[in-house]
């Protein structure tokens, strides 16, 4: 029998402020989106587990295209295995909108995928 948890996804969507731009062309470091996987296996744990659990590694970090300032992103989480006290989940970051300079945007789509990883969090 499949535990209830596997998979469970959990979304959040951010704009990238212009602050965190870090690179010529305004591109945002790799480590802003495994931050935001971070924030997003929290609330997994969370509704799994009613703890914000702690992460214990990434595998398979995959940067397959730019997060640029004024990008909006969306983090998704979505639970893989359940074992005694570690979950493994997968994670996409994927470019929604996207900055056409000056104060224009425009909604991607399809939406552009940024970054994908597998994680494992632990929980009490």
């Amino acid at each position: 029998m499949t535990d209830p948890r596997v998979g469970l996804t959990v979304t959040h969507r951010r704009y990238v402020p212009y602050a965190h731009a870090h690179y010529a062309g305004d591109l945002v470091d790799g480590a802003y989106s495994l931050g935001l996987f971070g924030d997003v296996a929290t609330e997994v744990c969370i509704r799994t587990d009613g703890d914000e659990g702690l992460f214990a590694s990434y595998s398979d970090v995959r940067f397959t295209a730019p997060v640029r300032a004024g990008d909006v992103v969306e983090a998704t989480a979505t639970v893989t295995r359940v074992g005694t006290r570690s979950r493994t989940i997968e994670f996409r970051c994927v470019v929604v909108c996207r900055g056409t300079g000056g104060s224009g945007a425009q909604v991607l789509d399809p939406p552009i995928v940024a970054v994908t990883a597998v994680g494992t969090v632990v929980v009490p």
